[in-house]
């Protein structure tokens, strides 16, 4: 009895049920939050996670950073670093561990600058300006670079260095503007423009050797990044270390990871160049050699189908006395086809002339029986006569005879003329 009250009591959780509550109270009661503490055994998996240790004097938690995220970090994250990192309360239900799951890291103490950072990504990023389909093809050998960098740099001199050695034939124009400090990005953005609005190169690199985020920063702003994607040069821009990324590498129609790298991506060595001017030119010398062999082929076979014009003239009268026989041949028989049709149709033709001839005959009678009726003459002759006046006109009533008149009546026989001397 008392274990069946004991069994009915509460229910009874599996174990994953029971941590599936846990982690769904510790992600309701904690949402995404910024925690700081202390770098302890990051590992980058070969999965992409990173895994590490967040610690302060008290306590610790452990902390994953999924492939996703941690590709975004633009600087490597080291054993003992001060970081503040976005993350969500959790528990991994498969081992019952609690842990963090970061969403961003940035390094404690550069948080303001890092938060402008990320929203200006944002905000360019849903622009578009860094769509893979925008970028411009860097060219494969260009004729003239231009160089956007301040004159004292150390990364004018490593990108000089590395064009000479590579291809010494390749000129350089230097359009300079300084690289930190106030006002630089303006500078630099109005560097980026003038290049591309004198168009003197082919393409342009924006470099800077590393330094501090403080120091990078200009390369950060948004007047640089638009004016990257306005120039009608592409831009290769190559800015601090190969872990320093900014928003003008993400601008940049393709991003370098140092000053030197952005060089050695614009400029064929020497070499290559030589080798690639030989391998053309056998190439030409094979493609003209063959046209040749083509032509030669062809001059061949025209010759064979040449014909002296003696010849040809021999060969048309040929012709032209063949089609002559054909046609008069073609000729001779439809005449004589059309006379046996004639010979064949001959008695049917003459007995239908006869009947067309009997029947023009009857109706020529009735007409002229219908003319006779109708001659003046025949009238006349029944002792009718015609009077006229002497303009001509039939007189039908005498009221149409001026007294004094000569009038003219007609009779079968000869005519009369007269004058009115009454009329009635």
């Amino acid at each position: 009895m008392e274990a069946r009250l004991f069994r009915d009591a509460a229910p009874v959780l599996t174990v994953s049920e029971l941590l599936r509550s846990a982690r769904e109270t510790l992600e309701s009661r904690f949402p995404l939050q910024w925690v700081r503490g202390e770098l302890s055994g990051p590992k980058l998996a070969p999965s992409g996670h990173l895994y590490f240790t967040l610690k302060d004097e008290r306590a610790q938690a452990e902390c994953v950073m999924f492939r996703s995220r941690a590709a975004l970090l633009d600087w490597e994250p080291c054993e003992g670093m001060k970081v503040e990192v976005r993350a969500l309360v959790t528990l991994y239900e498969p081992r019952g561990r609690f842990q963090l799951s970061v969403e961003a890291m940035r390094r404690a103490g550069v948080g303001p600058l890092y938060e402008r950072f990320l929203r200006l990504r944002e905000k360019l990023e849903k622009e578009g300006l860094f769509d893979p389909a925008v970028k411009r093809p860097i060219p494969a050998w260009p004729r003239r670079v231009g160089v956007v960098t301040s004159l004292a740099a150390a990364a004018l001199r490593d990108v000089l260095s590395t064009l000479a050695r590579r291809n010494p034939a390749i000129p350089v124009i230097v359009y300079p503007a300084p690289v930190q400090g106030e006002g630089a990005a303006a500078r630099i953005a109005a560097a980026i423009a003038a290049a591309s609005r004198r168009a003197e190169c082919d393409v342009l690199l924006v470099v800077r050797g590393g330094g501090s985020i403080e120091d990078l920063w200009p390369f950060n702003e948004e007047a640089v990044a638009r004016a990257i994607r306005a120039s009608r040069l592409p831009v290769v821009v190559g800015v601090g270390h190969e872990t320093d990324v900014t928003i003008a590498d993400l601008a940049a129609d393709r991003r370098a990871p140092t000053p030197t790298a952005a060089a050695e991506l614009v400029s064929p060595l020497r070499a290559a160049f030589l080798d690639a001017i030989a391998r053309l030119a056998t190439r030409a010398s094979r493609e003209v050699r063959r046209r040749l062999e083509y032509a030669a082929q062809a001059l061949d076979g025209a010759a064979r189908r040449l014909v002296h014009p003696a010849e040809r003239l021999r060969s048309l009268r040929q012709m032209l006395a063949h089609l002559a026989a054909r046609v008069a041949t073609a000729a001779g028989r439809r005449v004589e086809a059309a006379r046996y049709r004639l010979e064949a149709q001959l008695p049917s033709l003459c007995a239908a002339t006869a009947r067309a001839l009997g029947q023009a005959g009857a109706r020529l009678g009735v007409l002229e029986a219908r003319l006779a009726a109708l001659d003046p003459a025949a009238v006349l002759a029944r002792g009718y006569s015609i009077t006229r006046s002497a303009d001509g006109r039939v007189l039908r009533d005498s009221a149409c005879a001026r007294e004094g008149e000569r009038l003219l009546t007609t009779l079968a026989h000869g005519w009369i003329e007269s004058e009115v001397r009454r009329r009635g």
